[in-house]
């Protein structure tokens, strides 16, 4: 299945425009989203374990402490590392737990990154849930990110809900379920529409602002 590409980016946002007021005043405020790909593998799994429940900043700080703690992050590397190396890298043992489980099962084969990319999202989705420390939201952000999917919405994402709370002028932030009922119009460019919200929210959010809007939680 191909990834998106930057020119279909520009057709899903065109569409989506032209469907959605709210998120053509996004665009018109702030210009396009970006399409925030990332490479797909092991590495960005490893990222995306990192980046639950906390900020994206955090989560980057980690992983440079996990690079200089392995010299290398590989599912080889990371699967014979000792605990010592993670506690010194600064990772919870929750999440060095994590790390280990898909290290080992990409190392013996077990669990095979690379054959994601041939799958529908669903199939996809249900290969990654499968490892401990892989839950709902990080299986979304790995098949909207790292493979591209078009029409992926994220789970539990806190900038997402506060986005859509502002972007549709809802009274709340709105529950999971009530993301979905709204992002069905988006179909399929839910996960063009995501970006769209996730542009919104980093635009607008500054120094000095309410700390719950600040806030990304990140549920696994």
């Amino acid at each position: 299945m191909r990834p998106l590409t930057e020119r279909e980016l520009a057709r899903g946002v065109g569409a989506l425009c032209r469907r959605d007021r709210g998120l053509a005043r996004v665009v018109a405020r702030f210009g396009p989203p970006p399409l925030w790909a990332r490479e797909p593998g092991f590495a960005t799994l490893v990222q995306i374990i990192l980046e639950q429940q906390v900020s994206l900043a955090a989560a980057r700080a980690a992983y440079a402490r996990l690079m200089a703690a392995a010299t290398e992050v590989t599912p080889e590397r990371l699967a014979t590392l000792g605990a010592a190396a993670f506690t010194s890298a600064g990772l919870t043992r929750q999440k060095s737990a994590y790390i280990r489980v898909l290290a080992q099962a990409t190392a013996s084969g077990a669990f095979e990154i690379g054959r994601l990319a041939s799958l529908a999202d669903g199939p996809a989705h249900a290969e990654l849930v499968k490892l401990k420390g892989i839950g709902p939201w990080s299986a979304d952000v790995y098949l909207l990110m790292a493979l591209g999917r078009r029409d992926v919405w994220p789970r539990h994402d806190l900038a997402l809900a506060v986005a859509m709370r502002d972007v549709k002028r809802l009274r709340s932030v709105p529950s999971h379920q009530r993301q979905l009922a709204v992002s069905e119009t988006w179909r399929p460019w839910r996960a063009v529409a995501a970006r769209i919200l996730w542009h919104h929210y980093l635009s607008r959010t500054r120094p000095g602002a309410p700390a719950r809007d600040r806030a990304r939680a990140r549920s696994a």
